[in-house]
């Protein structure tokens, strides 16, 4: 991926350089909405305990009590270049859509870099969260060694995968925008388990279609695409899908529970933004088949 020299966004909160709890952290709001189904996706189908986290939330959460600094490395100053050059693109690229398809003004979301532990709206977040956009404080967050566990725990490898997370969470920023995320949020909360599961996943599967505008959109404007780059996106779409992942951690796929899509769909979706453009073109909540 060609991001180097390109434009940096100013619209990081970067806590990496922070200090942070070290006996544990104190009380703030739950987690709740995407921040919890990251715990879980990422805490239970790859293996990590997120019985902690899980306890903590169930008390109120965590917020920072800042007693023990934080070491940033070489590599996490590279990394945070990395997102800064990504988040200008989606801001460059999401303005040029609303502007066009919409007729409104994009207001560019704030991205959270944080290392190890840090709060927000929707609750604590951890490594063992993955990245998440909290529409509490409409903002998303990243701890950026999940880039690290993309390639190494989920075989999704290559800068282009780590943009198309980026990209994915930014687009859940849009849904809130255009007032999709609050209705289907609001349904969800009104829904049994199973009928919040597929609702959630039509977010998410909405959320991977308008990633693959931006991707169309980003080559066509700034040239960023080399050879593999969209293979690694793809590629990411599929190892993070909902069978892949309960399939990987041994467990037999139960569809009922599934909250972000198969890998199938998810890749399905992906590619319809690619190919289209038109934001139009990713209403799963219109779609009769998914």
């Amino acid at each position: 991926m060609r991001w180097q020299g390109k434009r940096k966004s100013t619209n990081i909160e970067d806590r990496r350089g922070r200090a942070r709890p070290r006996n544990g952290a104190r009380k703030a709001g739950g987690l709740g909405g995407i921040g919890l189904i990251a715990v879980l996706l990422i805490g239970y189908f790859m293996g990590i305990d997120v019985t902690p986290l899980l306890q903590e939330q169930g008390q109120g959460g965590y917020q920072e009590n800042p007693t023990q600094s934080v070491e940033i490395t070489d590599a996490d100053r590279k990394a945070g270049d990395f997102v800064a050059a990504n988040l200008a693109l989606t801001e460059d690229i999401w303005a040029d859509i609303f502007r066009k398809q919409i007729g409104m003004t994009y207001k560019p979301v704030t991205l959270v870099l944080f290392k190890g532990t840090t709060s927000s709206r929707c609750g604590g977040a951890s490594g063992a969260t993955g990245p998440f956009y909290c529409p509490g404080d409409k903002k998303a967050y990243l701890d950026t060694s999940f880039f690290t566990t993309l390639e190494k725990r989920l075989g999704a490898g290559g800068d282009f995968a780590a943009a198309y997370v980026i990209a994915h969470e930014v687009s859940h920023y849009v849904q809130d925008e255009l007032g999709i995320l609050g209705k289907a949020n609001e349904i969800r909360a009104r829904s049994n388990k199973a009928a919040s599961n597929a609702i959630s996943v039509r977010i998410e599967l909405q959320a991977d279609c308008y990633s693959g505008i931006w991707a169309r959109e980003a080559d066509k404007k700034f040239n960023i695409l080399e050879r593999g780059d969209l293979a690694e996106a793809i590629n990411a779409a599929k190892q993070i899908g909902d069978d892949t992942l309960q399939r990987n951690a041994g467990r037999t796929p139960l569809p009922h529970t599934f909250t972000h899509g198969t890998s199938k769909q998810r890749v399905a979706w992906f590619k319809r933004g690619l190919g289209s453009g038109d934001i139009r073109d990713c209403d799963t909540f219109g779609a009769k088949q998914l």
